[in-house]
């Protein structure tokens, strides 16, 4: 049975594997509010995407238009370094899975969302799109990359073998409601935010960091990615390659300030610059997308505070 949206037209019927994330929880948020997708969410408690077979019936079921995989094991510069195997496999198999279980249905357009950390480490900035595997990966992260890295390549196998339409977004540094705040795998943003906060409220009088506090960031409000992808499926875009980034870049030591002001933090900051930084500098080049008329809605501070107020309202649930 057909699902009509306005006027009588055929929805979009739109897939959504990975919605229980940071990305697929605003995917999921943002599509649903517009009359246009028909979307179905997909979480572990409803696929295993370890298991071919049970991935494959999932998807022949369900017969999709649009497959937005969203889906993934991440975490931030500590728990890349630490789980290498664990990152690589994981992704590995998610991402295999989900592509070959899509043999079949070349008429089914995918989205395959990546990460920046894909591009090598010592590319020239702003980073774009045709820099993809040309140089090292940043080492802490690499098993993580080279998994994103292979499902991009296995796309583009898919695209010249059997005709399939695969559009690979790279969005850079994300934040927003429903982030993974654990200070042992979160990512930079909702690490600071749980690690002042937290600080203010046991009167520590201290917060460390890793690094010394100067490499560069941009960071991109995780609504403002959901709208980006809304965006090229309304315009039918099929390019194999789009960055999605804020245009704006940041400090990390400037970042902890603006979090500690927003969390009123009122002690100091301390960065141990005998932990790593990471890549010193990741800034995306994302004139293709804004060639087409998207730009993001959502400024730093604005997201931050958004973000912040998300993490009190939820913060009993987070801790536990």
């Amino acid at each position: 049975m057909l699902t009509l949206g306005i006027n009588g037209v055929k929805k979009i019927k739109v897939l959504i594997f990975g919605s229980n994330g940071l990305v697929g929880k605003s995917i999921v948020r943002k599509m649903s509010e517009e009359d246009y997708f028909d979307v179905i969410p997909s979480n572990r408690d409803s696929l295993d995407l370890f298991d071919f077979i049970e991935t494959s019936k999932f998807i022949s079921k369900l017969r999709p238009d649009v497959v937005i995989n969203a889906a993934a094991k991440v975490g931030g510069i500590m728990a890349n370094n630490i789980d290498r195997f664990d990152f690589i496999m994981e992704n590995l198999k998610i991402n295999m899975n989900i592509l070959e279980s899509l043999k079949p249905y070349p008429e089914t357009k995918v989205i395959n969302l990546g990460s920046s950390c894909i591009y090598p480490l010592n590319i020239e900035n702003p980073i774009n799109e045709s820099s993809i595997m040309d140089g090292k990966l940043e080492s802490t992260n690499s098993p993580y990359a080279m998994a994103k890295l292979t499902a991009i390549e296995i796309g583009d196998a898919m695209s010249k073998q059997f005709g399939h339409k695969i559009l690979n977004l790279m969005p850079t540094n994300l934040y927003g409601p429903g982030d993974n705040f654990n200070p042992t795998s979160s990512h930079v943003i909702p690490g600071m935010i749980y690690k002042f906060h937290e600080a203010k409220n046991q009167k520590i009088t201290e917060v460390n960091l890793w690094g010394d506090g100067t490499p560069l960031r941009e960071f991109l409000y995780v609504d403002d990615l959901s709208e980006a992808i809304i965006f090229l499926l309304k315009e039918n875009k099929e390019d194999y390659l789009i960055n999605i980034g804020s245009s704006e870049e940041i400090s990390i030591k400037e970042l902890s300030s603006i979090i500690k002001n927003i969390t009123k933090f009122e002690g100091s900051v301390n960065f141990d610059d005998s932990k790593p930084n990471g890549i010193m500098r990741k800034y995306l080049d994302s004139s293709l997308i804004t060639s087409y008329g998207w730009k993001p809605a959502t400024s730093l501070n604005k997201g931050l505070e958004k973000t912040y107020k998300w993490f009190l309202d939820n913060f009993e649930y987070i801790r536990s």
